[in-house]
Parts: C-alpha cells; sequence; structure tokens
C-alpha cells in the first residue's frame, strides 16, 4: 500500500530499520532518506546539495525539490513530496530518464567549474610604475589631485 503522507523528522544519523512515512533529514551529513512511498521498502537516499535535492521546511511541512524518481528500483516509482504529502507523478520512459541523468550531469559539472573559478586567485596584473601598488596608475592620480585640492 502507498503512502500518502510523509512526515520529516530531523536526526543526525539515520536510524536502522527506517520507518515508513518517515522522511529523516539530517542537516549534519547533508542528506534525507527515506523507505519508498510505494510500499515496496526500498531505502531512499537523496543528498542535500546545490546540484541535488534542496529542502523547504517552515517549521512544521517539508517539501523537496525536485522530484523523486526511483528509476533504477525495481518499482520505478515517481512522486513529488509537497508540504508532507506525496504527489504522484508520471512514469518515465528509458529515454527520458537518460536525458534528465544527463542534465544532472551536466549542471553538476558547470556548478563545480564556477566554484572552482570563483576560488582561484585573481590574475596577475602587468607591473605599474610604482612597484607595489595595489592601485592602478589612473587612479592613483585621481587620489592624489584630491588630496592636493583637500590640502591646499
Amino acid at each position: 500500500m502507498a503512502d500518502d503522507v510523509i512526515n520529516p523528522v530531523f536526526v543526525d544519523l539515520l536510524p536502522q530499520p527506517l520507518e515508513r512515512g518517515v522522511l529523516y533529514i539530517s542537516i549534519r551529513y547533508k542528506t534525507m532518506a527515506h523507505l519508498c512511498c510505494c510500499g515496496c521498502g526500498s531505502k531512499v537516499v537523496t543528498p542535500l546539495s546545490p546540484t541535488g535535492w534542496s529542502l523547504i521546511y517552515n517549521g512544521k511541512e517539508a517539501s523537496l525539490r525536485p522530484s523523486i524518481g526511483n528509476w533504477s528500483l525495481p518499482c520505478r516509482s515517481h512522486y513529488w513530496i509537497l508540504k508532507n504529502r506525496v504527489e504522484w507523478a508520471e512514469s518515465w520512459s528509458q529515454e527520458r530518464v537518460a536525458a534528465g541523468f544527463n542534465r544532472d550531469v551536466a549542471i553538476k559539472q558547470r556548478y563545480h567549474h564556477d566554484q572552482a573559478q570563483e576560488q582561484s586567485p585573481p590574475a596577475a596584473r602587468p607591473a605599474d610604475a610604482e612597484a607595489g601598488s595595489p592601485l592602478p596608475r589612473e587612479e592613483r592620480s585621481t587620489i592624489r589631485k584630491w588630496l592636493s585640492r583637500l590640502l591646499s
């Protein structure tokens, strides 16, 4: 029998065994887990990450984005968790699953590339007339003019 409601429970570590109808959320380990809502009993793990699932919690109800597509499980169930309710979605063809997987891989690669770019040291500036100055020549000139007016 399928679940229509799933209740969030915040934990540090996932308990063993998992209970039906419970969405376990570990903020510490950035992961969520539950038993498949179709009732097959399979464990479903959804990592919290900028390129994985996101959690919206209003103090009482939990929603996950994107949907849960259990394409590697025999049941191939597909559903949304929206405000503690399980909303069933259509099954996907193998072609659609492959396209979704490829899209997810591209999103992850782009995200990690962008993160690496943000953490790279800035490009070195060409040497300037006044060695050691962090400001370009035109900014130094403007500051000198402003200071000379101020001090005269």
